[in-house]
């Protein structure tokens, strides 16, 4: 078996170590025999998306979303397409809003998003930073997600959410809600970066892709993870034992 990972714009979408989650999906899946190719999408260097098993988008600045929307939009009716067929596509924190309809700054400004789903951001007064505890409503073994939060546009929507806020402040800091899923989409604010705090949500994502690709029920060898599940209840506890989050300043 084999996957196609598309990382689109490493050089600017890679806040908070986000690169990290294509090394834990790459190093996963080939611990378990299964090839990986991971391809480098770049407005240098496009490729084609058509044969993608999975696509990620890191988080980005406001500039560098206005950046990446001009070269982005001219792929947003064959991404759009993608999504309906089931790719597998992860976007954090500035990647998750570029899939909306549109993200109004601090300044007024309105940033175009891909209108890939119907939903739309907006920053308000301070930023919502922290570590962040989410009970998911995914069907994986472990019901916590775990991760770091750090931006002052608050995500509306109603899509299902990834999970629910326990602890931490989630799309808006309002409605207990973090992230959003789509059929194989999952959009997060959750840094870290996500997935080497949060290896059973990894492996979601390999076999959601694996099974697409392959049109069958797959079945991950298991792991040892002994130390990855250890740093995450490490983690979940120390947020557990964290005060009431506060709004941070403003950039």
């Amino acid at each position: 078996m084999e996957l196609r990972i598309y990382h689109m714009y490493p050089d600017l979408l890679n806040l908070y170590g986000d690169r990290g989650n294509i090394i834990v999906l790459e190093r996963r899946s080939r611990w378990r025999g299964i090839r990986v190719e991971v391809v480098n999408f770049t407005r240098e260097e496009e490729r084609s998306l058509e044969d993608a098993d999975i696509i990620f988008l890191g988080g980005g600045s406001d500039r560098e979303q206005e950046l990446l929307y001009s070269h982005l939009s001219k792929f947003k009716n064959l991404l759009k397409e993608l999504v309906e067929a089931g790719v597998f596509v992860l976007a954090v924190c500035g990647g998750y809003q570029l899939l909306g309809k549109y993200y109004i700054d601090a300044y007024g400004n309105k940033i175009e998003g891909l209108s890939i789903l119907d939903f739309y951001t907006q920053a308000e007064k301070g930023r919502l930073i922290g570590n962040i505890l989410v009970e998911t409503n995914l069907p994986i073994g472990l019901k916590t997600i775990v991760g770091f939060e750090n931006h002052g546009g608050r995500t509306y929507h109603d899509y299902t959410p990834l999970g629910k806020v326990i602890k931490g402040f989630g799309n808006n800091g309002k409605d207990n809600k973090e992230g959003l899923i789509y059929k194989n989409v999952i959009g997060t604010y959750l840094h870290g970066p996500l997935l080497s705090k949060n290896p059973h949500l990894a492996d979601y994502i390999i076999k959601k892709a694996l099974e697409r690709k392959y049109k069958k029920e797959i079945s991950l060898a298991p792991l040892n993870d002994y130390e990855e599940i250890l740093a995450h209840e490490r983690v979940k506890d120390k947020i557990l034992k964290e005060g009431k989050p506060k709004i941070g300043l403003s950039l």
